[in-house]
């Protein structure tokens, strides 16, 4: 196992970056690589102090989808006995808020891991798609379930039944990247969002996230009542006491997490 493929780096207080790090094979997200992502996301849920994670790669790729030569060696008994959704999950249940800052080619599986982060930062040369039909098969990691989700069924049919690349402004256009920016902006303007980020009350931020990501999978009734639960959470907290003093005593707050 090389531990190399994946870098977890803190390049300051309250943010973390996990970096793909496979950059001869285009961050072709093999085996090893997708289990050190659910390790670091793992690892990252019981830190705390960490509150904004940036996933990305490099210049040339984010990642530039599942590694083809290890897949052509599996059966499907491999396949299915490697559970890969049991590592994307690891991902996909971690609480706090997560920017992919995507750089080059955002394919396959690497576009079905920029969509399960939060908010999606894209450079103007990166190229987004779901080419698994190209290779005689399927998205298999939510490439047809959170991109219809996202970008509407026609979208998702086209991208998915063809195949084709699109650029980061039709992604946007779509509503599944955030923002466009010159390549070399890229890292830099995640970074500032981490920063804001890990300014704001912890607590909030979860309890957003995980309402926006459940609620529309229930009924408007019960995700209004989730919502509303929540809510009354946060009013309970410390961490929203000390948002209303430094509000009234024109101070900067500090949040706890508490």
């Amino acid at each position: 196992m090389s531990e190399q493929d994946i870098i977890l780096e803190f390049p300051e207080a309250h943010i973390a970056v996990v970096r793909i790090n496979r950059p001869k094979a285009y961050n072709a997200l093999n085996l090893n690589a997708r289990t050190l992502i659910a390790e670091k996301f793992n690892d990252l849920k019981a830190r705390e102090d960490i509150r904004a994670v940036i996933i990305t790669g490099n210049e040339k790729a984010f990642a530039a989808g599942a590694d083809l030569k290890e897949m052509s060696a599996l059966s499907a008994i491999d396949y299915y006995k490697a559970h890969i959704e049991r590592l994307y999950n690891a991902f996909a249940d971690y609480p706090r808020p997560v920017i992919a800052a995507v750089n080059g080619f955002a394919l396959g599986g690497g576009m079905e891991l920029a969509m399960i982060s939060d908010i999606v930062i894209a450079g103007k040369g990166a190229r987004f798609g779901q080419p698994e039909v190209k290779v005689g098969v399927m998205p298999g990691a939510g490439g047809t379930q959170r991109l219809v989700r996202a970008v509407g069924k026609y979208n998702a049919m086209r991208l998915c039944l063809t195949g084709m690349m699109v650029s980061a402004d039709e992604a946007k256009d779509m509503g599944l990247v955030c923002e466009v920016l010159e390549d070399d902006k890229v890292m830099t303007r995640a970074m500032e969002m981490a920063r804001e980020l890990a300014a704001l009350p912890p607590l909030g931020l979860e309890h957003i996230k995980y309402a926006i990501l459940h609620g529309p999978d229930m009924s408007l009734e019960s995700a209004l009542g989730l919502e509303r639960k929540s809510m009354q959470v946060l009013l309970s907290s410390d961490d929203r006491a000390e948002a209303t003093a430094a509000f009234l005593e024109k101070r900067g707050a500090t949040y706890k997490g508490e």
